[in-house]
């Protein structure tokens, strides 16, 4: 099985993906558009128990979401990169794995576009295969290998 490691900038903290994402979100929400100074935020859902942490110290960060119930960001403590967010609705079950902090972030691309109505106008989303307005139905675009591992995680 293929493992996947990644880490900050400053290389004090380093990670590995012991298995890959459950699925790959690319989001174009106004939120994430400021959190990040881009356009968007790619991030990779998986379980936290597979992402293991192999050296440096990290930090949590608390912020507002758009969804009330906050995010902690998973930062490295020297040079504050973020590396994962956990969100409300799964707890500290499912890490958001920035995936530009992986060494090889081509490794996973977005499977699905979300919250593209408040997208950049200069984003050209016409070749994507799934992209949504807000955001979806899980059933509608998980395997169902990946919804039995979500389920898993949250211990449902």
């Amino acid at each position: 099985m293929a493992r996947y490691q990644g880490g900050c900038t400053c290389g004090e903290v380093r990670y590995e993906l012991l298995r890959e994402p459950m699925i790959v979100h690319c989001c174009h929400c106004s939120w994430c558009q400021r959190e990040s100074g881009s356009a968007f935020a790619v991030n990779g859902l998986i379980e936290a128990t597979e992402v293991k942490l192999l050296k440096g110290k990290t930090e949590i960060i608390e912020t507002p979401s758009n969804s009330g119930g906050g995010q902690r960001i998973t930062r490295c403590s020297i040079c504050r990169i973020a590396l994962w967010s956990n969100y409300s609705a799964a707890k500290d079950a499912v890490h958001f794995v920035r995936i530009g902090t992986l060494d090889n972030p081509q490794a996973f691309p977005p499977d699905i576009h979300i919250f593209t109505s408040t997208k950049q106008p200069w984003v050209n989303l016409e070749r994507e295969r799934s992209v949504v307005d807000e955001y979806y139905k899980r059933s509608d675009y998980w395997s169902e290998q990946n919804i039995v591992r979500y389920k898993t995680a949250l211990g449902k």
